[in-house]
């Protein structure tokens, strides 16, 4: 058998909840190896497109506590107010972050921005290796360490840590490999994403609007621009994509109405198909699971990667104390501490996900009826209000130290 190199952690997938944990272990002491399968800072890789990303203020602190939002805030558009309706009915809440008393309920990032800073960060710690392009090809736990078999380049080369993260995404291989048994859904429904113009300003107020084809949301953007993610069903999206911009302006007002007054210009088009997964398991032997790789979303109210850095602020911390006072960053206890905290909160906001997909997409007159009447209810009792604010910005529950906004430590 050929010497392996050793680690203490290996997180297999450079994405953005992936790179967002090496980053918070990043300076702790571990040695740390990130496996990525596309080069660093090409188009091709998937975590960093063209989306738009609505980061909640908690995801705000966790990004300060590893010092990257200095940076980031530069490329950020504040969300100030969120307005949610239900389309041609007398329904709607508004949320405020004066309200709240914060400076923003969250924030309005693309992908490939976050993408720019986490690669920049990654660069800057000599005890961080990125490995890419390089997939893992097979890993084995051998109860005390775990052995990761990779690839790259044609050359396979073996790999030893403590601790093994899947971070690799909806299709995780790692996940497969394990077969941890898992929750799916196939919600028959896709994701427009693009970016709009209007005629008026946006305001820094974010639009949740539900229709009888799926949500619509529109997220304020720099330069006077809106981030657009319209769900429509499957049988419709290439009838959408195929629009020439005029065509696709038109019906996309007619979804979401004149709020804004007309939209003037529309940017790029892509669909994304929508499907909830939620691994039944988090944590197996030496392995944990984070980010899509253990749960993949509904888009709406906008909580997947959220949920997803939610996971990281929580295992950093375990894994840090854990090798602060010299135990064993994949032991058995390190790992329970880690899949306790974060299984309550993973099951509770794919549940509110799927709920909410399907009370609003319900056409029944008294789903109608009764989801609106709920709407005016938060909209006219602040202590109804509250909670979904809270929620909304990821900060209910406890707290791990980096979404307080303390560093590690």
């Amino acid at each position: 058998m050929s010497t392996a190199v050793e680690y203490d952690l290996i997180i297999a997938g450079g994405g953005m909840v992936g790179a967002s944990l090496a980053i918070a272990l990043a300076g702790r002491g571990l040695r740390i190896a990130l496996i990525e399968a596309h080069t660093p800072g090409a188009d091709s890789q998937p975590s960093y497109d063209d989306r738009a990303i609505a980061l909640a203020y908690g995801s705000r602190r966790i990004f300060e506590a590893v010092g990257v939002w200095p940076t980031l805030h530069e490329r950020v558009e504040p969300i100030l107010d969120i307005h949610v309706s239900d389309r041609g009915h007398f329904g709607c809440t508004r949320l405020h972050a004066s309200d709240e008393g914060v400076p923003a309920l969250g924030y309005v990032v693309t992908a490939r921005e976050l993408g720019r800073v986490l690669l920049d960060r990654l660069a800057q710690d000599a005890a961080l290796e990125v490995i890419a392009p390089a997939r893992v090809v097979s890993f084995f736990d051998h109860g005390d360490r775990v052995r990761v078999e990779i690839e790259r380049a044609g050359v396979m080369s073996s790999l030893e840590c403590r601790l093994l993260v899947a971070a690799d995404g909806g299709q995780s291989a790692i996940r497969e490999q394990l077969d941890v048994p898992v929750v799916r859904w196939q919600y028959a429904q896709s994701a427009i994403v693009t970016n709009v113009t209007p005629a008026q300003p946006h305001h820094n107020v974010a639009y949740e609007r539900f229709t009888d084809t799926g949500p619509v949301a529109l997220l304020p953007m720099s330069e006077r621009r809106c981030a657009v993610v319209w769900t429509v069903r499957d049988a419709q999206v290439d009838e959408v994509l195929a629009l020439d911009d005029a065509a696709f302006l038109a019906a996309f007002q007619q979804r979401f109405g004149y709020r804004l007054g007309r939209f003037q210009r529309a940017g790029r088009r892509a669909a994304y198909p929508l499907n909830l997964l939620r691994a039944r398991e988090s944590v197996r032997g030496r392995v944990a699971i984070i980010g899509n790789a253990a749960h993949t979303l509904h888009p709406i109210a906008g909580q997947g990667f959220n949920l997803g850095i939610r996971d990281v602020a929580a295992l950093a911390e375990v894994v840090d104390s854990a090798f602060a006072i010299g135990n064993d960053i994949g032991a058995a206890e390190v790992l329970d501490r880690y899949e306790r905290w974060r299984s309550a909160e993973q099951r509770n906001v794919a549940l509110a996900t799927d709920g909410l997909a399907r009370l609003f997409s319900n056409p029944l007159a008294v789903a109608r009826i009764g989801r609106n009447l709920g709407l005016l209810a938060m909209e006219f009792l602040p202590a109804a209000k509250h909670p979904l604010a809270r929620a909304a910005m990821g900060q209910l529950g406890r707290q791990p130290r980096l979404a307080r906004g303390v560093p590690l430590g």
